[in-house]
């Protein structure tokens, strides 16, 4: 079937669903009723990814670790004496290192963060403390794709649910850990890692069976969308909890979200099911609703059916996968790194970095969700979906532009700086209702091993980005972040051109042939009634 032949296709059924959507009701539904659960279990697994980022600033003495470990090992923003010597920045963008150390004396002297924020019990270099950030990936990269193949093999509940129940025991461990060794609660963080690195794909799984194409940018970028409310609650709390929570405050950070994770796994397994069929409460209208949409119905692939090499000669597969590489290199340099740049460059103190932190991803929560209502509205009024999927993220590439101011605007003007960020991160999120929900676009049996792959490709950034921002930023200077955001900028931009290029928004034919039509499923299903009745009456008759 030609290109054009499968766009008129498309087109037809896209037609088809918009009448039979008018019918069908939205509020208080099966699917909205999934995208709610999966949005909150979102928040539960950012709450217990993100925890840490604040949690290190009060676990480290970072008096004790400047003395030790002198610039590079603190965390408080004073240079060395190598960098007061020095009259030019590493990027050469910058004034001189006395006039930046001017300006950071002011900013100290203005906020008073320094004398604020309390020391913690551990003696960290700035190294050991990258490792411990960066940990989190170095388990999260590796269960993408089994997490894929187990989800397509077994379904999306089961998988998601026993994972991020294993990641919230872990999450519980890490204060015990912390007080071993640092090399425990890098176990711990690898662990939580490993287990969470099943939860996208698998939502992946469940949405390629519940979304009807043309709701299909919003369920799943709002389902997504509940990880930066992860972020909004994990920062606050978090930084309220290092200051008047118990065990010494921090550790008490790692107990709330543990449970609140516990928690919710327990009603994720009593209400979700893997598919409509399946599901006891769905009205009729509505799972008839969703199969005519959907137009296929899929069944639980195994490991062999997987085609490996169609999604190795698949340029529109390689879109997805350099463009959510890239987009996630920006997305987790702020994840991981926005606390230590709000302490060292824009000098807020604990609780300050907390809220303020928190903010971007408020914004960042209004771009996925305002992006996915825009993407199936173009859709709904004829848009090709791959020209809707492109100019969404191309948008979203704005972020690098916005990340390059940020790194020359002082702490003399913090709040322009919070607002530029926020919005940076706020076009970082355009990623979601483009390029995350396009693996469901081009393959939906294997939605969730596509993600899978691109998503371990994605996740190098989780664990490059913190080590390199340590090794770039050893004296804390603003020039110094300024190269950390030209180069994000770069690899965001690379990523838009790419997928601009190479992206598709079609089933591709090598996913069509694992794919029953719904119309078909009756018939077959018809015909094996059929049978069976046949069978029962010549046993009835001979009795």
């Amino acid at each position: 079937m030609t290109t054009e032949e499968n766009e008129n296709e498309a087109a037809a059924l896209d037609d088809a669903q918009v009448k039979k959507e008018k019918t069908v009701p939205w509020v208080c539904t099966a699917r909205v009723g999934l995208a709610l659960i999966g949005a909150l279990g979102m928040m539960t697994l950012y709450s217990q990814r993100i925890n840490l980022s604040v949690a290190l600033v009060c676990m480290v003495n970072h008096t004790a670790t400047e003395v030790l470990y002198g610039g590079g090992g603190g965390g408080g923003g004073n240079t060395s004496a190598t960098a007061a010597t020095d009259d030019s920045s590493p990027f050469g963008l910058n004034d001189t290192a006395q006039q930046q150390q001017q300006q950071q004396r002011s900013c100290a002297a203005n906020s008073g963060s320094d004398k604020s924020t309390k020391d913690g019990e551990f003696v960290w270099s700035k190294q050991t403390q990258g490792f411990v950030l960066g940990a989190f990936f170095y388990g999260y990269i590796f269960t993408q794709i089994p997490g894929g193949l187990l989800a397509q093999k077994f379904g999306g509940k089961r998988v998601l649910g026993s994972c991020l129940f294993m990641a919230s025991i872990a999450t519980l461990l890490c204060a015990v850990g912390a007080r071993v060794s640092p090399n425990l609660l890098i176990f711990f963080r690898v662990v939580i890692g490993l287990c969470q690195g099943v939860v996208f794909v698998s939502m992946h799984d469940l949405w390629s069976r519940w979304a009807p194409p043309l709701e299909r940018s919003k369920l799943i970028a709002f389902t997504q969308a509940g990880a930066q409310i992860g972020n909004v609650v994990a920062l606050p709390i978090s930084a309220l909890l290092c200051d008047y929570g118990f065990d010494n405050g921090w550790g008490s950070i790692f107990y709330v979200f543990g449970i609140v994770g516990v928690v919710w796994c327990t009603a994720w397994m009593l209400i979700v099911s893997d598919s409509p069929s399946q599901h006891p409460r769905i009205t009729t209208a509505e799972r008839e609703y969703i199969a005519t949409s959907i137009g296929t119905k899929q069944t639980h692939l195994s490991f062999k059916d997987t085609p490996w090499l169609k999604f190795a000669r698949s340029l529109p597969v390689w879109a997805i996968v350099v463009a959510h590489t890239c987009s996630n290199w920006v997305i987790y340099l702020l994840l991981t790194s926005m606390p230590a740049y709000m302490k060292e460059v824009l000098k807020f103190d604990i609780k300050a970095n907390g809220l303020f932190s928190a903010i971007p991803y408020v914004i960042f929560w209004l771009f996925i969700n305002i992006g996915g209502v825009t993407a199936d509205a173009l859709r709904k009024r004829g848009w090709r979906t791959k020209d809707v999927r492109k100019i969404i993220f191309g948008i979203g590439s704005f972020s690098g532009i916005l990340l390059i101011a940020l790194g020359y605007i002082s702490c003399d003007n913090s709040y322009l700086a919070v607002a530029v960020l926020s919005i940076a991160t706020g076009f970082c999120g355009l990623q979601f209702p483009s390029v995350l929900v396009n693996h469901v676009d081009i393959a939906p049996p294997f939605a969730a091993v596509l993600l899978g792959i691109s998503n371990t490709a994605a996740t190098v950034p989780g664990f490059v980005a913190p080590y390199l921002v340590k090794k770039l930023t050893p004296n804390s200077l603003q020039s110094e972040w300024q190269l950390v955001f030209y180069i994000s900028a770069a690899i965001y931009v690379v990523g838009a051109v790419f997928y601009g290029i190479f992206a598709d928004g079609e089933v591709q034919d090598w996913a069509k042939r694992y794919m029953v039509s719904a119309k078909d499923q009756e018939t077959q299903n018809d015909e094996v009634k059929a049978v069976k009745d046949d069978v029962e009456s010549n046993v009835n008759h001979d009795d």
